[in-house]
């Protein structure tokens, strides 16, 4: 089992920013997918973001474009999200994952973490 243990989520107004942090192991040896994830009440979980690695590709949901960025830090094993100019909208539980396959898709992934709050007031 895949250790994934997700922190930073919070409460912030709209326009914030949040860095969520995802603590693995073994990334620098991880040949694969490293994704965020969210899930709002009453919805479907949906890709965020991914990283392609050993690539360091990264990828993004349209909505996020410009907003959030992924990276990883590879002697701390972890992946980051930074979020920026939070909307109302990116309200959610964000899960940290790992997979391999297609990264947009929830299938891919068989590693995921508890989740961590994300709340974005008017």
């Amino acid at each position: 089992q895949v250790p994934l243990v997700e922190s930073g989520g919070g409460t912030v107004q709209a326009g914030g920013s949040l860095r969520l942090s995802c603590q693995t192991s073994g990334l620098a040896s991880f040949s694969g997918c490293m994704g965020w994830f969210r899930q709002a009440p009453g919805k479907e979980r949906e890709w965020v973001a991914n990283l392609l690695l050993p690539h360091n590709d990264p990828n993004y949901r349209t909505s996020v474009k410009g907003r959030f960025t992924i990276s990883r830090d590879n002697a701390k094993n972890t992946v980051y999200l930074q979020m920026n100019n939070l909307k109302p909208e990116d309200t959610a539980m964000y899960y940290c994952a790992q997979g391999t396959g297609r990264c947009p898709q929830v299938s891919s992934y068989n590693h995921w973490g508890q989740g961590t709050q994300v709340t974005v007031s008017d």
